[in-house]
């Protein structure tokens, strides 16, 4: 972490959904770079030199009578925000197969095991994407096969396919603070064949995998599909999260104009995780 002080936001919401992602992507625009979604909302944070006392006067959801959310704020100095994580992440075990925990939690007695300091980064495993995305991994074969984490967030998926045997394999995101987190996790979990950049699609020119793992937003996925596509080896496997099931048409229209053809698909609170394979 640097030694920028942040402001945190704690907001409670009613429905969560979609409520939480339309708040996320509204915070987003008004300057805000970091979210932990939590069971009751969200957890956003802005550094204390981008805050001004008017800074949630465009965030129209706010206003909206189909949601109740309510919030309050704090500064957050530095040498907090260890005990803000611990304060916010609980282990998690993915059907019983994979517990995704923080160095401070106990050890667990499963077969894969990851270790992530989540600092600002997405993908604790928490979230109902990366849940079914560990799920893909876990009954999948990765053996031996070269595979691309693309918006990585903590690399928990990457470390997890090199537990399952693939190798090599490459993690990209485009935020820093997930550059940076990707490659202590990297390094925590002991990953050798994980090699993380920071950037977006157009890091993946001339290159070439046998699995994709993709846990981002539609819009970004309908933009780069076409590119996963061409990067994609001959009887190769497109996973694709980060949308809800209501947009699956769009999704599966994409991934068809791009020969790729749906073969299994996983939902969870609406919430869904496709598995593509090329023709």
């Amino acid at each position: 972490m640097s030694d920028n002080i942040y402001i945190g936001y704690y907001f409670k919401v009613e429905p969560l959904q979609p409520a939480t992602e339309i708040l996320i992507a509204e915070l987003g625009y008004a300057g805000f770079e970091s979210f932990v979604e939590t069971e009751g909302g969200v957890t956003a944070y802005i550094q204390k030199e981008e805050w001004q006392e008017d800074i949630l006067k465009d965030i129209q959801i706010l206003n909206s009578d189909e949601f109740k959310i309510t919030y309050t704020f704090e500064e957050i100095e530095q040498t907090n925000w260890n005990a803000e994580w611990e304060k916010n992440f609980n282990p998690i075990v993915v059907d019983n197969v994979c517990a995704v925990r923080a160095p401070f939690h106990d050890q667990f007695d499963t077969q894969y095991e990851i270790i992530i300091e989540p600092k600002m980064s997405f993908g604790t495993g928490h979230h109902e994407t990366t849940h079914m995305m560990i799920q893909h991994i876990l009954k999948n074969d990765f053996k031996d096969k070269s595979v691309l984490d693309m918006g990585c967030g903590t690399a928990v998926l990457a470390i997890l396919a090199e537990m399952k045997g693939a190798k090599p394999i490459d993690a990209i995101d485009i935020d820093n603070w997930c550059y940076l987190n990707s490659l202590e996790n990297v390094e925590r979990n002991n990953c050798k064949h994980v090699s993380v950049f920071e950037g977006d699609a157009s890091l993946l020119e001339g290159k070439n995998y046998d699995v994709i793992i993709a846990n981002i937003n539609r819009n970004i996925l309908l933009n780069d599909i076409k590119i996963y596509s061409k990067c994609l080896n001959p009887k190769g496997s497109l996973f694709l999260s980060g949308f809800y099931d209501t947009d699956i048409p769009l999704i599966e229209k994409e991934c068809l104009t791009n020969n790729l053809i749906l073969k299994d698909s996983l939902k969870r609170n609406n919430w869904v995780a496709l598995k593509f394979e090329n023709e």
